[in-house]
């Protein structure tokens, strides 16, 4: 899988240049290039947030440029620095960590503020944020921006018209089959439950809320030598559990990644296992009462949930041919600005992500927004769970965006009919270990 890493996407690069040329920087700005993946509400965002820094100051001006889902961004920003005209700025999202880390093309966070001399203090970041994206010494790597986690969202009015009470949303596995069945019996939405990011959702939140490894070695952060363990028979069981789910139709794969989000807003899905982000988009087109509970969990296996783990991104500074020490330093004025008390907490509000720093929480609760917007504190909350263990630190694995993609291959064969759970999840981690054992050679 080094074709993943090395890919050279030559159109995605130009037209990453075409656009930045085709907007307009006022005279005498310095212009910073900032490629991320968001699209629709959350790209209506992500320009105002650029808008706003633009605006705040005369001497740097931020362009934004939109680059496809994720893992086509990360392609792209691969393409565009092995043709030596990167971004300054790039969006990664989370499973892509270990790749940019040992990949040489990054200038870390904590070199960026100490060369520039703009004030940063990386203990405004809450930890478990932070921790995702810092080197084993806790130098910092990336900019954490936008964080989420996983939760269920549920229709309330399907719930009502399937006789369940909806300000008390399910809490366990068996409470959510009990209420699928319930919304199906009486037609109360076309989809009783499905998830969007599935290897994300029921595998790697499912693992660490269970506080069960998806890999050894503590996921990966002690050792590049980490082989991986969704063969457990808890996941065997929630798989086998899904696809008989699937066959009573109280559970629908909606297809990978994002593709299934569009199911909860439209009323389609009444129940939804998706990221605590999709809040603007269901803000933005739900023409229902809904409401946002934790992710479930089988109580026959751990008495109470443990963490869940961040998804999302973070902004990753490349090392740009010829870009000047001003240019970076336009580059840490920005991130100074989106991690102010203000700003964070305003992203957080606007987007669902979770605020990245401690500033931004506490200003987000002196604005009254979760007093005002009961469930909105679900993601942090649930982030927040203790104790911490080596199984709910998150993931740091090489390839495993690549990963994900065998997971999804064997996963949608098994929902076909043509393996079973056991036997799909023996493929994963046969052909998983053999994408860390290349990354390992590559990086060791």
């Amino acid at each position: 899988m080094r074709r993943f890493v090395s890919l050279f996407l030559v159109g995605l690069v130009v037209w990453g240049w075409v656009a930045l040329a085709q907007q307009e920087v006022p005279p005498g700005r310095i212009a910073i290039e900032f490629w991320h993946a968001f699209r629709g509400a959350l790209g209506d965002l992500t320009q105002q947030l650029i808008d706003k820094f633009n605006q705040s100051q005369d001497k740097y001006w931020v362009v934004g440029v939109y680059k496809g889902s994720y893992t086509e961004t990360m392609d792209a920003a691969i393409a565009a620095f092995r043709a030596g005209k990167p971004p300054h700025i790039v969006q990664i999202f989370e499973v892509g960590t270990a790749t940019m880390m040992m990949s040489g093309a990054i200038y870390p966070v904590y070199q960026l503020f100490a060369d520039t001399g703009v004030p940063f203090n990386p203990d405004d970041f809450i930890p478990g944020v932070k921790g995702y994206y810092s080197f084993p010494d806790g130098r910092m790597a990336a900019m954490p921006w936008n964080s989420s986690t996983a939760v269920l969202w549920y229709n309330k009015d399907a719930f009502r018209k399937a006789g369940l009470d909806p300000n008390n949303p399910p809490r366990t596995w068996a409470e959510v089959r009990e209420a699928a069945a319930k919304i199906k019996a009486a037609g109360a939405a076309e989809i009783p439950l499905s998830c969007a990011w599935f290897t994300w959702t029921q595998f790697e939140q499912f693992g660490a809320i269970h506080n069960i490894p998806f890999a050894t070695r503590a996921n990966g952060f002690d050792g590049l030598d980490a082989v991986l363990t969704l063969d457990h028979p808890v996941y065997v069981r929630h798989l086998a559990n899904l696809i008989e789910m699937s066959k009573e139709g109280l559970f629908v794969y909606g297809g990978r990644d994002s593709a299934p989000d569009a199911l909860f807003p439209s009323g389609q899905a009444a129940m939804l296992i998706a990221s605590s982000a999709l809040l603007a988009r269901v803000k933005r087109e739900a023409q229902f009462e809904w409401g946002i509970t934790y992710l479930p969990y089988y109580d026959d296996v751990v008495e109470k949930p443990y963490n869940s783990i961040i998804g999302g991104a973070a902004l990753w500074v490349l090392k740009r041919p010829g870009a000047t020490l001003e240019e970076y330093k336009g580059v840490a004025e920005f991130f100074r600005f989106i991690s102010s008390p203000e700003m964070a907490g305003w992203w957080h509000m606007q987007s669902g992500y979770v605020p990245v720093t401690f500033g931004g929480y506490e200003y987000a609760k002196s604005q009254g927004y979760y007093e005002a917007n009961p469930g909105a504190d679900i993601a942090i909350l649930q982030l927040s769970r203790e104790p911490t263990t080596e199984n709910t630190r998150g993931l740091r694995l090489g390839y495993l965006p690549a990963i994900r993609v065998v997971i999804y291959e064997e996963v949608e064969k098994a929902f076909q009919g043509q393996q079973s759970a056991e036997q799909a999840l023996k493929n994963v981690v046969a052909r998983g270990n053999a994408l860390l054992r290349e990354f390992e050679a590559l990086y060791k």
